[in-house]
């Protein structure tokens, strides 16, 4: 408790000491009574920053330190909070292996009438959780984990992890069909996936032999050998995604809406002609959001809906655990853990057909100016839940009896994954937002709990 305290203080402190001033500011007008707004308040105006050296946690994996960077050009304020170019840039390691090497640029301005988001990320994984397919019917017991010298069941502390390294590039193209409200949504995305078993000798290089994980294959490597993992996909692959669609987004605040709808509907389709030789589908997403004012600038209610489904063709397992939202809410995994379902473990919910939930309420409890930033602290308390409402068809012809029993259950049957937990926020000139949440897995097949470190809310 006394580390975890520690290190929300080192958090707090980044945030407030390396935030830059606005290179202008100036004091705005109430439009309906064309009298000066209160000082709390300041528009900002030119190229602001804020930043944290990318100290930051997730329990799924582990402390991230290294160096996170947003640049917002705010242009002479008249459009404050909303900006005219943002430029996102992180370097960041965690403890447990994690890697992110990520640049994205966000702007309205640069294409006349269109919104563009681009991004490029090599993102690595030395222990990337992984559990299987279809939610419950997959097996997960905490205690192959748990190296409790008393617990007779132990295999390996990461025995439900694999490792993954892979490269994404990514364009999307909005633009307006009425207003700014209803837009059309275009897009290009490519992956190059990297799939191996856990790197024992790499992870236990310099243990003492007490440390040293046992040098067991893993879920994943068992799958391989059982071929429940086709021979041809063991290493990963490549995958190029068109993307086509449609967004309304009616929100006040992109960072943190009072009031509105963002919804969105996806068709995304991986066509032969584009290299997705063996593995060519079309996949249909929606996802719908809607904020609600409960007290005016201090209380709100939010929740989010989505729903994901395989259309036609063969997905590669690979590209399963992705949930796919348009900027600025990408995410790079499936459901369960900071991004999807907090407190759940991360990937614990993978199957073709997708079905999740997230409602949120949000308390903006003190506002103030601190060395000339506009800054806000805001309470959150929610659940969130998920299930796979459609099934990845696995072969388990070739699992031996005794481990068929235990890894694919008959018994089990898939159904809601929910979780619950509260949160703190810090926003600064209301778009850098530093996020603290913590969650609870109702069902202990999906973890106990989650905490997690980083920035903006959820949705």
């Amino acid at each position: 408790m006394k580390k975890n305290l520690l290190f929300l203080s080192v958090v707090l402190l980044s945030l407030i000491t390396v935030s830059a001033m606005a290179q202008s500011e100036t004091t705005p007008t109430d439009s309906l009574t064309n009298t000066k707004v209160k000082k709390e308040e300041k528009t900002k105006s030119g190229w602001s920053f804020g930043g944290v050296p990318a100290i930051a946690f997730d329990s799924d994996i582990g402390f991230k330190y290294g160096a996170v960077v947003n640049f917002y050009d705010y242009g002479d304020g008249t459009i404050y909070p909303e900006y005219k170019h943002s430029i996102y840039l992180e370097w960041s390691r965690t403890t447990k292996g994690s890697g992110i090497n990520q640049f994205i640029y966000d702007s309205k301005y640069l294409i006349p009438n269109i919104r563009m988001t681009a991004e490029a990320s090599y993102l690595t994984e030395q222990s990337l959780d992984f559990y299987g397919f279809n939610g419950y019917e997959a097996f997960y017991d905490h205690a192959y984990e748990d190296d409790d010298p008393a617990n007779a069941d132990y295999v390996s502390r990461l025995y439900f992890r694999q490792e993954r390294k892979m490269l994404r590039l990514r364009t999307d193209f909005q633009g307006n069909i009425i207003g700014e409200k209803l837009r059309w949504l275009a897009g290009i995305e490519h992956y190059n996936v990297g799939l191996d078993s856990i790197d024992y000798n790499k992870l236990n290089k310099g243990k003492d032999d007490a440390d040293k994980l046992p040098e067991v294959g893993g879920l994943y490597a068992d799958y391989v050998k059982w071929g429940v993992i086709p021979d041809n996909v063991t290493d990963g692959g490549k995958t190029t995604l068109l993307k086509l669609g449609l967004v309304y987004d009616t929100r006040d605040n992109e960072p943190n809406p009072m009031h509105g709808i963002w919804t969105e509907m996806q068709f995304l389709l991986a066509p032969s002609f584009l290299g997705n030789k063996d593995y060519h589908y079309s996949k249909f997403a929606i996802t719908h959001r809607q904020y609600f004012t409960l007290v005016d600038k201090t209380l709100s209610f939010a929740y989010r809906v989505g729903y994901q489904a395989k259309l036609s063709g063969d997905m590669p397992f690979y590209m399963l655990p992705f949930v796919f939202n348009t900027a600025p809410s990408f995410t790079r995994d499936g459901l369960g853990g900071a991004k999807t379902i907090r407190g759940i473990l991360r990937n614990r919910i993978v199957g073709e057909d997708l079905l999740y939930g997230n409602f949120e309420v949000r308390w903006k409890f003190l506002r103030t100016v601190l060395w000339n930033q506009n800054l806000y602290l805001a309470l959150n308390t929610f659940t969130d839940m998920g299930m796979v409402t459609g099934k990845y068809e696995v072969n388990t012809d070739n699992v031996p009896l005794a481990e068929k029993a235990i890894f694919f259950p008959t018994d089990e049957k898939e159904k809601l994954h929910v979780s619950y937990g509260a949160g703190i926020h810090i926003a600064l000139n209301e778009n850098f937002i530093v996020a603290i949440d913590y969650g609870r897995a109702v069902d202990p097949r999906d973890g106990e709990s989650g905490l997690y470190i980083g920035l903006n809310f959820l949705y």
